[in-house]
């Protein structure tokens, strides 16, 4: 059973119509086995539909609209990868403020394959050092960032990888990263049981009364 290193942590996945189905429904899995809270947040309601390769995949439910949400709600921040989903995204001016808040505050970014597509058109990759899907780096690389033929990069609080042939390498090195880096802005108080210990006396003494009413007869 996983440790819980993850709880009170909420992590944003940023993704839309065309994401490549394992690169959200794995990572995410493996955020909420670890006590992560996950929202999906999309170009519009409703749901979206992921991709296998070339073929259509399944349907995610989206949670928030990246026009209705604020970075500093979230933790961390997920970006799947898959060739149609990061192009979107990429258009969306409101999809890369986000993307832009989120690393000015200093929030952890994980990203993979087309993903750090998001990134480049951000403007945050220059200086940085980054894994992806071969197919783009040199889009990279004219960002003004280093490209890196590996199956996990880490650099700073952002962690990327080249797609699902290092999902293992991205899982553990995305959990590492926000493990270490998200703030927990909404760790839940833990619950003390005093107060339930003294509801339970008041009301058992409520209870009682009427019984030592009668005896004292």
């Amino acid at each position: 059973m996983a440790r819980k290193v993850l709880k009170g942590i909420r992590v944003g996945v940023l993704a839309t119509d065309g994401f490549e189905q394992v690169e959200l429904t794995l990572p995410v899995k493996a955020l909420r086995k670890r006590g992560a809270q996950v929202d999906i947040i999309s170009l519009h309601k409703g749901k979206i539909r992921g991709i296998n390769l070339m073929w259509p995949g399944k349907k995610v439910a989206v949670d928030e609209t990246v026009d209705n949400v604020r970075p500093r709600d979230f933790d961390a921040l997920l970006i799947p990868g898959g060739f149609q989903n990061p192009d979107a995204l990429r258009q969306s001016e409101e999809a890369l403020d986000f993307v832009r808040e989120i690393d000015r505050l200093g929030r952890p970014i994980a990203t993979l394959c087309h993903g750090p597509w998001v990134l480049v058109s951000a403007g945050l990759a220059s200086g940085r050092r980054l894994s992806s899907w071969p197919g783009i780096k040199d889009d990279i690389r004219n960002a003004g960032a280093e490209w890196r033929d590996e199956s996990g990069v880490l650099d700073g609080r952002w962690f990327t990888s080249r797609g699902p042939q290092d999902m293992r390498h991205f899982i553990k090195g995305m959990v590492s990263l926000f493990a270490e880096y998200a703030p927990r802005n909404h760790l839940a108080p833990e619950r003390s049981h005093w107060g339930r210990w003294a509801i339970a006396a008041l009301l058992g003494f409520i209870a009682f009364r009427p019984v030592r009413a009668a005896l004292a007869r």
